[in-house]
């Protein structure tokens, strides 16, 4: 974990493959229980493996800016005016960068010293949306106005702006070194639904995208239902959200699900599978019920129930009380009768575990790769959704499955993952090591059994922490779920310690993505820093500007006036820009 070497002529050490940017990693293990060696081939068997090299990715700058700010909310951050009602969005100062110190003292002059090891960005939440799905829950509202979002039509347009913030970045914001990846940690797709995960493919790899099932003319959902309940924003109904200020903007819903273009990352990308990827509106564990398929295919929405009813559902799905959809399958069938029409559509149908590693794997969503975006034939052979790649010669990257077949939207490790990450980080004793999931330390407490599994324990945060942190080549542990961005240290005996990194949603107001760069100080010392970026959208919204453009800078500004919507979801000072300095193990 010591052969970096400093890169001639430049005022900041990179390190020699860094140029693995332009192979974009290489694929370790499918999850399947043994080591994979690196191969350009896609066929995989229990003697031989896979790797996933991707074609392509960008260059490092002749020129690298190290530092730099622009596009990076270091140089400036979208910012609301005004105290009350709906708030405009503007241009706002930037976060500055906090330097943490919890786990080792930060020496001077290390800013001289320091060699890049690795860079990539982090996206997390997507939740890519077909807002008229049949089986979504909006109709919670009545009880629980954070149960819909008026921005839920527009989630493609805000995540294409998002991919071109990420393509016109000009490489690591403190090293100037090339970003060698991105990897999205999950919910990547909002309700199991094979419409959402073509989007999301096609948000990431490339491509045209129509975000719209059902009628190919017109939408058909809540938002032109004439119910009061939600946002009506082509109609002159006086719903909830008007007379919070929101505005009327016709023809806002055919600008909505207008076909739009994703220029697709310019660096090889990676996924990690997350609790709203496997389950049915990411808390239900259906196995394939076919009733629950033919209402996602069929003709019949749900659009409204009383507050008091949905009140009762909704504490049967935080309590856990229902993970299998038993009660939320009588609820539906019991409310059959005031299901509206509309236009049926297969493209809804739920999909598998390996219906979504197969769509990883086909060659029409590559992009610039790798192939499977981390995932491989090993995977489908096993039916495992982790894996581990090479990212450099002293970095491996870990991904993990954090998410419970058995439904609810916590999270934990089965057995068999957990044996796989500590041998897998005991195979790369001489790497260090950056694990990625969904779910954090403090959200992994979902211990139901799998039903394919019923033999195997279910392993919480505390039990993979524990793991971690006896392993020295831990840096830190990547993920999402929470929707909010936090930075928590963690230390164990003998000088072992590491760094979970959770970021916020690109749902949710603030709508951030975050950059990590890996650096070792030169000095028994190494610096991880954090950097958040927003999407490419201006800060500045044009209720007249229904383009492509003006409904992602919309997104943004539609989150942030949501009813119950928290801009604490930043995270304070600490959990944002940060340098996170760690003793070397």
């Amino acid at each position: 974990m010591s052969r970096t070497r400093s890169a001639a002529g430049s005022g900041q050490g990179i390190h020699r493959r860094s140029v693995l940017a332009a192979t974009g990693a290489v694929a370790l293990s499918g999850g399947a229980g043994y080591a994979l060696r690196p191969s350009d081939s896609q066929a995989a068997t229990a003697g031989e493996t896979t790797a996933a090299v991707a074609a392509s990715s960008r260059r490092a700058p002749a020129a690298p800016l190290a530092p730099y700010t622009r596009g990076t909310t270091l140089a400036g951050v979208a910012t609301p005016r005004g105290g009350s009602g709906y708030r405009r969005l503007g241009d706002g100062p930037g976060w500055r960068r906090v330097v943490r110190s919890e786990l080792a003292a930060p020496k001077s002059g290390r800013a001289g010293r320091r060699t890049a090891l690795a860079a990539f960005v982090q996206l997390t939440d997507l939740h890519i949306i077909d807002a008229q799905h049949p089986l979504r829950l909006e109709y919670l509202r009545s009880a629980d106005v954070h149960a819909w979002r008026p921005q839920e039509a527009l989630t493609v347009q805000g995540a294409i702006a998002l991919v071109e913030r990420i393509n016109a970045l000009r490489g690591a914001p403190v090293t100037g070194a090339p970003l060698h990846f991105a990897m999205t940690t999950g919910d990547n797709t909002d309700n199991n639904a094979k419409s959402e995960l073509e989007w999301f493919l096609k948000v990431m790899s490339g491509g045209r995208i129509t975000p719209n099932t059902g009628d190919p003319r017109r939408y058909e959902g809540v938002q032109n239902s004439g119910l009061p309940l939600y946002w009506q924003p082509d109609a002159a109904v006086r719903d909830r959200d008007k007379q919070a200020g929101f505005p009327r903007l016709e023809g806002f819903l055919k600008a909505a699900v207008r076909e739009v273009r994703s220029p697709g990352l310019n660096l090889p990308w990676y996924s990690t599978v997350g609790n709203h990827d496997s389950l049915p509106m990411g808390c239900y564990a259906s196995h394939g019920d076919s009733y629950l398929t033919e209402l996602a295919v069929g003709g019949r929405k749900l659009m409204s129930v009383p507050a008091a009813e949905a009140q009762r559902l909704q504490t049967l799905i935080k309590k856990a009380r229902d993970p299998e959809g038993v009660r939320w399958h009588e609820f539906l069938t019991a409310h059959a009768r005031s299901m509206r029409p509309v236009t049926p559509d297969e493209s809804r149908a739920p999909f598998t575990p390996a219906e979504y590693l197969r769509a990883h794997l086909d060659p029409a969503h590559r992009g610039v790769g790798p192939v499977g975006h981390g995932y491989s034939s090993a995977n489908l052979d096993a039916g495992t959704q982790y894996y581990s790649f090479r990212i450099s010669d002293d970095v491996i990257g870990i991904s993990l499955d954090s998410t419970d077949p058995a439904g609810h939207y916590e999270g934990s490790l089965g057995t068999a993952q957990l044996r796989w990450l500590d041998r897998t980080l005991r195979l790369n004793k001489d790497s260090w090591a950056v694990v990625f999931s969904h779910h954090t330390s403090k959200t992994m407490t979902n211990l139901r059994r799998d039903p394919a599994r019923p033999g195997e324990r279910r392993h919480d945060g505390q039990e993979v922490l524990a793991l971690l942190a006896g392993h020295r080549n831990v840096l830190a542990w990547v993920n999402g779920h929470i929707h909010k961005n936090v930075i928590t240290p963690h230390s164990a005996s003998g000088g072992r310690s590491f760094w979970e990194i959770s970021t916020a949603s690109h749902v949710d107001f603030p709508q951030l993505a975050r950059i990590v760069e890996l650096t070792d100080n030169k000095d028994g010392t190494l610096s991880l820093f954090t950097t958040l970026v927003e999407s490419s959208a201006p800060h500045r919204t044009d209720f007249a500007d229904l383009s492509q453009t003006g409904l992602a800078s919309l997104y943004r500004e539609l989150s942030l006036n949501a009813p119950g919507a928290r801009t604490t979801l930043a995270g304070d000072p600490e959990d944002r820009n940060t340098e996170l300095v760690l003793k070397k193990g």
